[in-house]
């Protein structure tokens, strides 16, 4: 495959300051292979780099953001026999240093060494250069060959679902015939409601306040939907599961609300998942989780490899990552595919940018 000496890239000059311009082709070290780049969906966290920024993140004007990407692989460097040129991919975000305490029990998306790239640690599009862009260097161990039967604009939700499946599992993963509660229908509460069905669960109830985005999660196998404007969320799972409450609940939107409905809607000895990010500090009654016994978990991103696990399932048809994607644009226009998902636009849910 022939490489370019120069590519576009979407490079963060300061906050609400996206520009694509002309950038050299990186090329692979060690154990690390060149991706040539199809697609990179939009992702909230790319948004709060955008306005807010995060740790760790490279200097503005050489910044290339994006992390949820898909592509081919134009070149691998020494060390590498998993891969080669002409093979179909699609990245994790997350590449643990390898040696600390944490990266050693198999949890690198809790890397102790978080932005240190000289130990080794990398989060593509967070902490390096990531994929919106026509070219990116990705570490082999965040590469997953893309099936054939997956397109490579689909593959951009494999985050998306790795994220609900590495919930599922800190909670213990055994859910079948549970009973569900995921609060938020965005593209993660959407995607957990497939692989929450994918798993056995007995009933997936999901809360929110847009009807468009909740018919959709019916139609991906929600049970039941709950508009949280119109109804009671806590009130109607109760009554759903018999007065007891809901098993599992996965909280998919980083609202204060959120946080509370969950507490209240876990049965006694339940468990709650916190998938989504939380900007502010939230105030909840925390003695309900104590009584109660409740167990509250945390995730941040697709641990444990949950990105091949999502890419299995997407292969075997029992989760699908089409019917969220409503826009795409090319590179050029990434600044109309930045507004476009933050402002919802003609309802947009996942927009994905081509390069």
């Amino acid at each position: 495959m022939k490489i370019p000496e120069k590519m576009k890239a979407a490079v963060l000059y300061g906050f609400n300051d996206v520009r694509v311009v002309e950038r050299k082709v990186p090329l692979p070290g060690r154990d690390e292979a060149l991706v040539k780049i199809a697609a990179c969906g939009v992702c909230g966290g790319d948004i709060k780099i955008i306005k807010r920024g995060m740790p760790k993140q490279p200097p503005f004007e050489e910044f290339i953001i994006g992390h949820e990407y898909s592509g081919t692989i134009a070149a691998v460097g020494e060390g590498i026999d998993e891969f080669k040129p002409g093979d179909r991919v699609v990245v994790e975000v997350h590449k643990g240093c390898g040696r600390c305490k944490n990266c050693i029990m198999g949890k690198y998306t809790a890397c102790l060494n978080y932005g240190n790239f000289e130990k080794g640690h990398r989060a593509n599009g967070f902490t390096t250069n990531g994929g919106f862009a026509e070219y990116a260097v990705n570490h082999v161990n965040t590469l997953c060959k893309l099936p054939d039967n997956i397109s490579f604009e689909e593959a951009t939700l494999a985050t998306t679902a790795g994220t609900s499946l590495y919930g599922i599992d800190m909670a213990g993963g055994y859910i079948s015939g549970e009973a569900v509660a995921i609060l938020g229908p965005g593209s993660i509460g959407l995607m957990a409601v497939q692989c929450c069905k994918a798993l056995g669960a007995g009933r997936v109830i999901l809360n929110g306040t847009r009807d468009d985005r909740l018919e959709l999660g019916k139609k991906l196998g929600a049970d039941n939907v709950v508009n949280v404007n119109r109804e009671n969320p806590v009130e109607i799972v109760r009554e759903l599961t018999s007065g007891i409450g809901a098993d599992l609940v996965l909280v998919a939107a980083g609202m204060e609300e959120s946080l509370q409905q969950a507490l209240e809607m876990t049965r006694r000895g339940g468990e709650i998942v916190l998938l989504a990010h939380f900007d502010d500090p939230v105030t909840i009654d925390i003695g309900l989780a104590v009584k109660n016994g409740i167990n509250i978990f945390t995730v941040r991103g697709e641990g444990r490899m949950s990105v091949h696990r999502a890419i299995s399932l997407m292969a075997e048809g029992k989760i699908e990552g089409k019917s969220l994607i409503t826009h795409t644009f090319p590179l050029e226009n990434i600044n109309e595919a930045l507004t476009t998902f933050m402002e919802r636009k003609d309802n947009a849910l996942k927009v994905v940018v081509h390069p």
